[in-house]
């Protein structure tokens, strides 16, 4: 069964693309036509004045792409249904961690790709790590997991040649409700609801879990958190290592 599956029931309401990174997205993109969407969940970042088709291993996800989004078919990252250089471009936003062979799933998106491969992933050793307080302290565990998972920029330059690695910058007001989504919000973690849709929080056992919810309220009811962090109540926007990873495969 696919993670997805299991924790994606409530994915499209929680999890909505964030303007200010459709925009790096479309730029990245210029002027392809025919894109794949890989690992696509419900259709978040998908632009609608291209030919997509997404591609997507959740029947749960599937069942809640709206009725206006591109066309899907089930499927995984290693083994693309389509022939070679088929597309324009390639896009896999948020979604390589999951892979459970990254390095054949990155050859498969360089075999269909004529143009572009554009993926939105976390990059190690890019973040501004004393920011992201919601992983280093609260849930060291999610940190560990996300070291041990996320390609850093040399196994993307493997596998894909040559990359440009565009800052994705998270606003305070980010609508899409990844990990690091609510770093200046730190209420909003203490929703079940809304970890329900962060796949992070499945990498932590029970224990673990709890732990780290209950010291974040008593942090927060008691202002340890904002002695420590409450400056960036008044930030804009935070590095958390957020990369668009864009190989030109044309150039």
């Amino acid at each position: 069964m696919a993670r997805y599956d299991r924790i994606g029931r409530d994915y499209q309401r929680k999890r909505r693309a964030d303007p200010r990174f459709v925009a790096k997205i479309e730029e990245a993109l210029a002027d392809c036509i025919t894109v794949l969407n890989v690992g696509a969940g419900t259709g978040s970042y998908e632009s609608p004045d291209r030919k997509v088709v997404a591609l997507e291993p959740s029947e749960t996800m599937i069942r809640q792409r709206p009725p206006e989004a591109a066309p899907a078919v089930l499927g995984e990252a290693e083994r693309l249904p389509f022939i070679d250089q088929s597309v324009d471009a390639i896009t896999a936003f948020m979604t390589v961690h999951h892979w459970l062979d990254v390095p054949r799933g990155l050859r498969e998106l360089r075999r269909v790709a004529r143009r572009r491969v554009i993926i939105m992933t976390y990059l190690p050793g890019t973040a501004v790590f004393p920011d992201r307080w919601i992983t280093n302290v609260y849930f060291p565990g999610i940190a560990a997991a996300h070291r041990r998972r996320m390609p850093d920029v040399g196994f993307f330059e493997e596998a894909l040649g040559t990359i440009t690695c565009v800052p994705l910058l998270i606003p305070r007001d980010c609508t899409d409700g990844f990990i690091d989504a609510f770093w200046a919000r730190p209420e909003v973690y203490l929703d079940p609801a809304v970890r329900g849709s962060m796949s992070a929080f499945q990498l932590l056992n029970p224990l673990e879990l709890v732990q780290g919810i209950a010291q974040l309220r008593t942090d927060l009811k008691q202002g340890r958190w904002d002695e420590q962090f409450g400056k960036l109540r008044t930030q804009t926007e935070m590095d958390a290592g957020l990369r668009l990873v864009v190989a030109r495969l044309d150039e």
